[in-house]
């Protein structure tokens, strides 16, 4: 029997974790079948260089990981070795499963409690270790992997029994939306103006943002509708709804009535990685996906063309090297455990947030406040697919901010005071040229096309393409780029 401790505290020497934690080791497999180690590389890194593979990728490493990445909980790191041999063992491709668990724990000897292969000596004493119980997708059997701390050495203790009815998600309904890259706005109001702004841009998509049970949401459907656009409706609740019984039913139910009604796209909440969008202390990537997939199939039930796009999560790196606070998950983080969670079954399209640029999204380099990845349009781009191949991504929010026509910014935005209007009309048509020749963008809407406010807090209108007087230089530049 194992002994069981807490997940976050073994009692390991400073030096030992210090050393665990500079570097991967290699990796021995060892099991009944395969009692001589296998040598291999591991490489981890939660935000892929160029969008790279996906962490269980082995391989043998030709540069460390990028120094601005995330780095991967040692969990994580030890799941990934898990994975990779489990996927050799079973011969599936593993780069989504239907659930996993983890436990570390001391077990009570070196080959971490399994049945020892023939000829391994096995030692007596505490070892620390995980457990892993993955099941694949597809497939009924839940597989008990054990991989030591160091992550030197995987034990494969078999089959730990089957999952009574398979997956605890529903199977994804309906078929995906297809389509090509097409351009939107997000708007305050459909009036004259901004209609006539919108047409000029040459954008075919309005966004608007509606709380659960909003019965406005059907008027936004018709008016699009009746100005000649398609609709995008990003339906977000209350941090505390998460925590209401039956909520995600009521919400599922709600959006299903938005696609019955003609909403040619819902995106499923918003930023759900700081604790403004879901509960302090509860933010979770798996009860996210639940969510998602009963939003997912009620659409795809009322109206299979409606595009689903899953919400997009703010860019960040504030929550340090560890990825996670209990206010706030950096994106890449929390992203990556979406997709682990089984999200791509549940989407037509990956949701990206791209905010705080001050330089050309041609640029990959050279912002004066650092290099971080979120600082770039390509380098976001790719944080936002790596764990979602072959899914297209939907920028449900792409905007610069410029000061211009309203004086100085707040203190938390003043790093972007130099940024001309001029450039964010250049920025945007040059980001719309990108997304259009990716060849991996569905969706770009830019926040914001009316929004007038601008307050000590929140400069919004500062992002906005109409500006202080009505003029719209980003529409004649988008205009020009755009079919």
């Amino acid at each position: 029997m194992a002994l069981r401790v807490n997940k976050f505290v073994v009692a390991l020497t400073a030096l030992s974790i210090a050393l665990m934690m500079f570097g991967l080791p290699a990796v021995s497999v060892t099991n009944a079948q395969n009692p001589t180690p296998t040598p291999m590389i591991v490489i981890v890194t939660a935000t892929p260089v160029g969008g790279s593979a996906p962490p269980a990728v082995v391989a043998t490493p030709e540069a460390p990981p990028a120094a601005d990445a995330t780095v991967a909980p040692r969990e994580w790191q030890a799941f990934n070795v898990a994975r990779n041999y489990l996927s050799r063992k079973i011969n599936t491709n593993l780069r989504y499963v239907t659930s996993w668990t983890w436990e570390l724990a001391l077990f009570p000897d070196t080959a971490l409690g399994c049945p020892p292969p023939p000829g391994e000596t096995v030692l007596k004493g505490n070892t620390a270790g995980y457990q892993f119980i993955i099941q694949p997708l597809g497939n009924p059997n839940r597989y008990d992997i054990r991989v030591t701390y160091d992550l030197q050495r995987v034990y494969d203790c078999g089959i730990a029994g089957t999952a009574p009815g398979g997956s605890n998600l529903p199977p994804a309904a309906g078929s995906a939306a297809g389509g090509g890259f097409e351009l939107g706005g997000h708007v305050l109001e459909l009036g004259p103006g901004t209609v006539a702004a919108m047409k000029q841009a040459k954008m075919r998509w309005v966004k608007k943002q509606v709380r659960p049970g909003d019965g406005a949401a059907f008027g936004h459907i018709a008016a699009a509708k009746a100005n000649g656009f398609k609709i995008l409706l990003s339906v977000v609740g209350k941090p505390e709804d998460i925590l209401v019984p039956g909520f995600f039913d009521q919400y599922a139910g709600y959006v299903a009535e938005l696609a019955g009604a003609g909403a040619d796209g819902i995106e499923v909440w918003n930023e759900m990685n700081l604790d403004r969008e879901w509960p302090n202390g509860q933010i979770n990537p798996a009860k996210y996906v639940e969510l998602l997939a009963k939003a997912y199939n009620a659409i795809k039930a009322r109206n299979p063309n409606t595009l689903v796009i899953s919400g997009a999560p703010a860019p960040t790196g504030a929550a340090g090297p560890g990825g996670k606070t209990a206010a706030y998950w950096n994106d890449d983080v929390y992203m990556l455990e979406m997709a682990q969670a089984g999200a791509a079954q549940y989407l037509d399209c990956v949701g990206v947030h791209y905010n705080e640029g001050i330089v050309s999204p041609n640029q990959t380099s050279g912002d004066p406040r650092d290099n971080y990845p979120t600082r770039y349009f390509s380098t976001q781009l790719n944080r936002a697919l790596a764990g979602f191949p072959g899914k297209p991504a939907c920028f449900t929010e792409l905007g610069y901010l410029s000061p211009e026509g309203y004086g100085a910014l707040p203190g938390g935005f003043a790093w972007a005071q130099n940024v001309t209007v001029a450039q964010q009309a250049q920025w945007l048509a040059e980001a719309a040229v990108l997304a259009s020749r990716s060849g991996r963008v569905r969706l770009m809407i830019v926040w914001n096309v009316d929004f007038p406010f601008f307050t000590g807090t929140d400069p919004m209108g500062g992002y906005a393409i109409i500006r202080p007087g009505g003029a719209c230089p980003a529409c004649a530049t988008l205009g020009s780029v755009m079919p």
